[in-house]
């Protein structure tokens, strides 16, 4: 089924705000019918009125991915409502830093439970939707710090997201045949919310020096990405994992 056919419907978790925000704005600019999920419902409103005052269609989806029951309820209502899930972004994913080896089992567990179990019950409910259209696009918002070690402190947020890209591979061979393709987005730096916080101006310092392009990207330059994988023209693309990060990945020590 060609996607131009008819408007599709598109999940972006953790759309509140971020990246996830932009994708979402994207995708409906589009012109696709968007869910913007978040556990954060307030804000997700907010965002879904600002896409539609432009004139794009969007609605608001109360959904903590760190709950499969929430989950589940949310792609109920996504049934009821719309009948049927095309593309799925996974985006949502949460980080703390902490040393090694003082690093906190609740904290490593919670990030596992939003980042990869959540990233993983998602899917199986979209791709549940996808199945009887024989089409469909699964985005995995995964990282840099899950290809290679990004500086100190990222245990559970590395470790988790080197758990997506894995996933995703996996997720790419078994739906290919049913017409899904799944594949990966690995950010690096990014102004965000969560890197206002997590950040240090010393670290941010840092990072820049070891991007070619010697800046943070934006949320648009992933939402870009993002918006090429779920059209038709990469139809032939599964299982990958592209990095969007200034060069960061391709460089190793810069003068």
């Amino acid at each position: 089924m060609s996607s131009s056919t008819d408007t599709k419907v598109a999940l972006v978790t953790g759309a509140a705000s971020g990246i996830g925000a932009a994708i979402a704005e994207q995708l409906a600019r589009n012109g696709m019918s968007v869910l913007v999920s978040d556990r954060n419902e307030a804000e997700a409103h907010k965002t879904a009125a600002g896409i539609r005052v432009q004139g794009y269609v969007a609605e608001p989806l109360a959904l903590d991915v760190s709950s499969p029951e929430c989950i589940a309820a949310a792609f109920a209502t996504l049934k009821e409502r719309q009948g049927r899930c095309d593309v799925l972004v996974n985006n949502a994913g949460i980080a703390k830093t902490f040393p090694f080896i003082d690093f906190p089992l609740e904290n490593f567990t919670a990030t596992m439970a939003v980042n990869v179990t959540g990233t993983l019950l998602c899917a199986q409910h979209a791709a549940r939707l996808m199945l009887p259209r024989h089409w469909g696009r699964i985005i995995n918002i995964a990282s840099v710090a899950g290809m290679r070690s990004v500086g100190r402190g990222r245990t559970a947020y590395g470790t988790s997201k080197a758990a997506v890209i894995g996933l995703t591979r996996q997720m790419a061979s078994e739906l290919a045949e049913a017409g899904i393709t799944a594949n990966a987005v690995a950010p690096g730096p990014v102004d965000t919310p969560m890197t206002e916080v997590l950040h240090s101006a010393e670290f941010r310092r840092t990072y820049t020096a070891a991007v070619p392009m010697r800046r943070y990207g934006a949320p648009a330059d992933i939402a870009a990405i993002v918006s090429f994988l779920v059209s038709d023209q990469a139809a032939y693309i599964t299982g990958a994992v592209i990095p969007v990060d200034g060069g960061f990945m391709a460089s190793g020590a810069l003068g």
